[in-house]
C-alpha cells in the first residue's frame, strides 16, 4: 500500500471513531484544565498577595507567556493528530510564545541594572518551579496522549513532544498564579525547562505509547 492510501485510510479511520477527533481534543483539554487545577490548589494554591501582583505587568505578563503557548500548540497537536493534516500554518504560530519573551527579556534588560540581572534570573522558587510545573502536567499529558493514541499522528514523536509543550503550558498557567519571581529572566530560564521535561516525556510517550 502507498503511504498516501495509508494515510487516507487511517484518516477514514479517525473520522469513522464514535467521538470525531475534534470534539475529543476539546473534551480532553476541558478535562485536562480540570486535573491542572485539582492538583494546583491541592499541592500549593495561589500565592498570599494575587490580589496586588494581579496590578503588576510582570505578573500578568506571566499569563500572556504560557496561555500564548498552549493556544498554539493545541492547535498543533490537533493537526498532527489527523493523518494528511496541514501542519504548517499551526507550527508557524509555536514561535509566538518565545518571541513574547524574547521580547520580555530584552525590555527587562533595558529596564534593571546590570547589577539586578543574576539577582531576578536565580529568583527564590528554581526548585518549586521545577518541580511543580512537571506535577501539574503530568495528569494532562497523559491526557493528551491518550487522545492521540484515539487518533492517528504519522509523526508520534513529534506530537508526543507537542503534547508536552501544551501540558507544560496550561501547568505553568496554573503554577504562574503561585510563583513569586516575576521577571522574564525567571520565566525564560526556569519555566522553559520545566516545560521541556514534559516536551521531552512527552515525545518519549509518543515514541512507545502512540506510534503505529
Amino acid at each position: 500500500m502507498r503511504t498516501d492510501d495509508l494515510i487516507k485510510a487511517l484518516d477514514a479511520d479517525v473520522r469513522s471513531r464514535a467521538m470525531p477527533l475534534g470534539l475529543a481534543w476539546w473534551v480532553a483539554a476541558g478535562a485536562a484544565t480540570v486535573i491542572a487545577a485539582v492538583v494546583f490548589w491541592l499541592a500549593i494554591g495561589p500565592r498570599a498577595d494575587i490580589a496586588t501582583a494581579m496590578h503588576t505587568m510582570r505578573f500578568l505578563a506571566k499569563f500572556v507567556f504560557t496561555a500564548v503557548l498552549a493556544v498554539s500548540a493545541f492547535a498543533l497537536i490537533r493537526a498532527l493528530s489527523t493523518p494528511g493534516a496541514s501542519t504548517s500554518r499551526a507550527a508557524t504560530w509555536m514561535i509566538a510564545a518565545p518571541l513574547l519573551v524574547v521580547i520580555a527579556v530584552v525590555l527587562e534588560l533595558l529596564s534593571v541594572p546590570a547589577a539586578d540581572w543574576g539577582t531576578r534570573l536565580v529568583g527564590s522558587n528554581i526548585a518549586i518551579c521545577l518541580t511543580f510545573i512537571p506535577l501539574i502536567g503530568i495528569g494532562p499529558l497523559a491526557v493528551f496522549l491518550a487522545v492521540l493514541r484515539y487518533g492517528a499522528p504519522t509523526r508520534p514523536v513529534l506530537a508526543g513532544m507537542v503534547a508536552g509543550l501544551l501540558a507544560g503550558g496550561l501547568a505553568a498557567t496554573f503554577y504562574a498564579a503561585h510563583c513569586f519571581d516575576d521577571s522574564p529572566l525567571f520565566v525564560a530560564a526556569w519555566y522553559t525547562i520545566a516545560i521541556a521535561i514534559l516536551a521531552a516525556l512527552g515525545a518519549l510517550g509518543g515514541r512507545l505509547f502512540v506510534r503505529w
